[in-house]
């Protein structure tokens, strides 16, 4: 599983030319990396040695192999930092066929969530978020969802496009200068191909709309995609109608939060935002992956050039301490997010529903086992929800809930201030005690400064009780500094 950021990729099969082509906005980088590739240490004159008929064969054989992308070429979409319209175009086409909903499958759905949400009053002070319940096709979920996913894209494709622009060696920047909108063009083009691959997966395997542990679908509504829950459910030897409720729980609670905690949704946004802010490649590997290249021949050979933008080594991001931290708290507020869920659903469920403890484990092992949701994820912004900060939250929330009550444990969400950190999921034990005050090394301070006190306080009154005329030299001590000898 890569773990490299939104744009760039691995060497293995699955990343392929168009995924590649996204690297490091290899694809934008990659149409004019004539220009861009290892040009600033050789003093290559971009004029010297060309062949116009040759640059017109490559630009002509670059059209070809997009002809067949349409509209989405030169849509308003296609100057962006992601070409959304192809992403959405070849996330349809990976999706294929697929089963439309039925009626009766909408209102299982509906039935699921309400006694759910009867379920999770008992055990959550976080009221009802759904207001409509409901079942979507993959390409529902797709299209639903593209406004959320260019939230988190955008940040992340905008930043690596200004820095593959900034790092440009001067000569071919220069000679880059009078194409810059078609770089920004194929830089876009490059991203929604990923984009869509990425989606197009994603949508044929979510179970619910909250399935990657973000508030995907608009604001009230809840979502079950019975498509995939039927392949989901066709690998566990347990009821059907065991399995819907269970996950209807678990979307319900996510929507609680997300609709209650009004911070909660942006400081997700804002947290890739940070990230994508210090990002930066490392342009070292171009250097070496064109060495002994004759840049005319990229012109005269475009396979030259499209072996380049395969080579994903030639991008290699580079992550900065506050990059790092960025991540340690987007990926803990992830985990607590699930921690949460988890909690307030087994708590609602395990006496009413045989399987639940069954559900929650096949959950974890699906995380674990790098789901489509880690993999997307981790593909777009660099981040995997690792199980182990998974089971650390679940196993915090559950013992602040069994030291306290569920106003203490819900009342975390109050304020970001209040929420456990990644030391906190590591060493929960301060993090309660904070929380319910009842933490022995605090109470053992208490003591100390109390008998500290106790002792400056009974010092003080054994001077006050000393009777003045007791000291000869009491009165005339009082008497030669001109003032009263006693208090």
């Amino acid at each position: 599983m890569t773990d490299l950021p939104f744009g760039f990729s691995s060497s293995g099969d699955d990343d392929g030319k168009d995924e590649d082509t996204g690297a490091g906005k290899g694809g934008a980088g990659g149409s004019q990396n004539p220009f861009g590739f290892a040009l600033g240490g050789e003093g290559f004159d971009p004029s010297a040695g060309l062949d116009p008929s040759a640059l017109g064969q490559m630009f002509s054989q670059l059209g070809n192999m997009f002809s067949g992308m349409g509209s989405s070429m030169s849509g308003p979409a296609a100057g962006g930092p992601v070409n959304y319209d192809l992403a959405a175009k070849l996330a349809r086409q990976q999706i294929g066929n697929f089963t439309p909903v039925l009626g009766k499958e909408t209102a299982a759905v509906a039935d699921a969530v309400r006694l759910a949400e009867v379920w999770l009053d008992d055990v959550t002070t976080l009221p009802a978020g759904i207001s409509k319940p409901i079942a979507w096709t993959p390409v529902q979920w797709l299209d639903e969802t593209m406004p959320t996913w260019k939230g988190l894209c955008n940040p992340v494709a905008a930043q690596l496009a200004k820095t593959w622009e900034q790092n440009l060696p001067p000569e071919a920047a220069q000679f880059a200068g009078p194409m810059m909108g078609m770089m920004t063009q194929m830089s876009g083009m490059a991203f929604g191909t990923q984009l869509g691959q990425g989606l197009g997966q994603l949508a044929k395997e979510v179970l619910t709309s909250t399935d990657i542990g973000l508030p995907l679908a608009p604001e009230g509504v809840g979502v079950l995609l019975p498509e995939a829950i039927a392949t989901f459910a066709d690998g566990l030897d347990l009821p059907a109608q065991e399995i819907i409720v269970f996950l209807a729980a678990r979307e319900a609670a996510h929507v609680r939060l997300f609709t209650h905690v009004p911070w909660l949704r942006q400081r997700l946004l804002a947290t890739v935002e940070e990230y994508a802010r210090g990002i930066s490649v490392d342009f070292s590997g171009i250097t070496d992956a064109t060495a002994g290249i004759d840049p005319t021949e990229l012109f005269s050979d475009p396979s030259k050039l499209e072996e380049l933008i395969s080579s994903s080594a030639s991008f290699e991001p580079t992550t900065t301490p506050e990059q790092k931290a960025a991540l340690e708290r987007l990926e803990t507020l992830l985990a607590l997010i699930e921690g949460w869920v988890e909690n307030v659903v087994t708590q609602a469920l395990s006496d009413r529903i045989p399987s639940t403890a069954a559900l929650t484990e096949t959950m974890r092992r699906r995380r674990a086992s790098g789901g489509p949701a880690e993999q997307t994820f981790a593909t777009f912004v660099g981040l995997e929800l690792r199980p182990r900060k998974l089971r650390e939250s679940s196993a915090l929330w559950l013992s602040l809930l069994q030291a306290s009550d569920v106003a203490t444990r819900d009342k975390v969400w109050e304020h970001p201030d209040l929420l456990p950190d990644g030391n906190d999921l590591d060493a929960p034990a301060s993090f309660i005690d904070r929380m319910i005050g009842g933490g022995t090394s605090e109470l053992d301070s208490a003591i100390a400064e109390l008998e500290r006190s106790l002792a400056a306080d009974a010092d003080a009154t054994d001077t006050d009780a000393t009777d003045p005329t007791d000291d000869p030299a009491g009165p005339d001590k009082g008497d030669d500094e001109g003032g009263p000898a006693t208090r």
